[in-house]
Parts: structure tokens; sequence; C-alpha cells
């Protein structure tokens, strides 16, 4: 998680006049900010998922949803047993 020790390693450069103009981040916190910024990213997306689903009535195809069996080899996936698809 991100936190002090992100906020603690941000180093500024600054112009003449002593006005912060960029942000230098070890790389090690600036993967953790990633990371972090993408979990909550991914978060989101599923709670908005699930509400959708749950305005629906729990039909993943009112929601919006595509089947699996429509689209995956468009994604480049060869057909797969029902026992390997995804569970949403």
């Amino acid at each position: 998680m991100v936190g002090n020790e992100t906020i603690k390693s941000l180093r500024y450069i600054v112009d003449e006049q002593g006005r912060r103009t960029a942000v230098l981040l070890d790389i090690r916190e600036w993967e953790l900010l990633l990371n972090w910024i993408e979990t909550v990213t991914d978060r989101k997306i599923a709670v908005e998922a699930l509400e959708e689903l749950q305005k629906s009535g729990g039909r993943p195809q009112q929601a919006g949803w595509l089947a699996w069996d429509n689209i995956s080899e468009e994604w480049g996936e060869k057909k797969k047993t029902k026992a390997s698809k995804p569970q949403l």
C-alpha cells in the first residue's frame, strides 16, 4: 500500500526560483504506487460490474456482459471445456 514511505521518498526538482517542477521517486516506490493504482482501479471496476449485475436481477447478459463462448476466439483463446472456463 502507498503510504508515508512513498511520500518520504519523493525528491523534487526545482527551477531557479525554487518552484517545484518535477518529482523523482525511488523505483521501488514507483512500482508500489502503480500497483496500488491498478488495485484501486480494479476494485472500482469490480464494484460497478457487480452493481450492474444486481440491477439486472443477476442475469449477466441483461447486465451487458458478454458470454465467454462468444468472445473467446476473438481474444485468441482456443475453445475450452466448460470446466476450464473462467468463473464469474
